[in-house]
């Protein structure tokens, strides 16, 4: 009977050192999405990809067949993002692994804020990624347009007689 009860309490604390261990592992992942989300939002990372954008985004056409140019531009997105989210993940949590984040993220991917997903899933998605230079060229296109020439101005204001001399 002390067998089977020894081997109740190992189980019991093998289950409370894995609860722990899994309560540990989301905690350190909602903070790293605590400090992505920091990072992506801040003025720094913001002109960075804004800038790399105004410099690309002409390149972008929305057709179905991709343009050979497109890989180079997507694959040096992601090494000017990576970059500078890993710098400033790694001032925050010394250590920080990406493999293990990346990982937990594929498998968490419903927890993260609609922002931080759309931003990260351009890192990792093709046509992601197309689809944010598209919308980012069509904004550009239509800060240029003069809608003037369709304006017509009407009194609402009854015209007052004007007295005859």
């Amino acid at each position: 009977m002390d067998i089977l009860k020894n081997d109740l309490q190992v189980g019991t604390l093998e289950e409370e050192n894995f609860t722990l261990s899994f309560s540990a592992l989301v905690a350190e992942f909602l903070a790293v999405l605590g400090y992505l989300e920091d990072i992506i939002m801040v003025d720094e990372f913001q002109l960075l990809q804004r800038n790399f954008m105004d410099k690309h985004y002409q390149e972008f056409e929305d057709m179905d067949k991709n343009k050979l140019t497109y890989a180079p531009i997507y694959n040096e997105n992601i090494s000017l993002a990576e970059k500078c989210i890993k710098e400033q993940l790694l001032e925050q949590i010394p250590g920080f692994n990406t493999v293990a984040f990346s990982t937990m993220l594929q498998h968490r991917k419903d927890e993260v804020a609609g922002d931080i997903f759309d931003i990260l899933l351009t890192f990792i998605d093709f046509l992601a990624f197309k689809e944010m230079f598209l919308d980012y060229r069509a904004e550009k296109g239509s800060q240029g347009l003069d809608l003037s020439s369709g304006l017509v101005v009407t009194s609402l204001c009854k015209p007052t007689s004007m007295p005859t001399s």
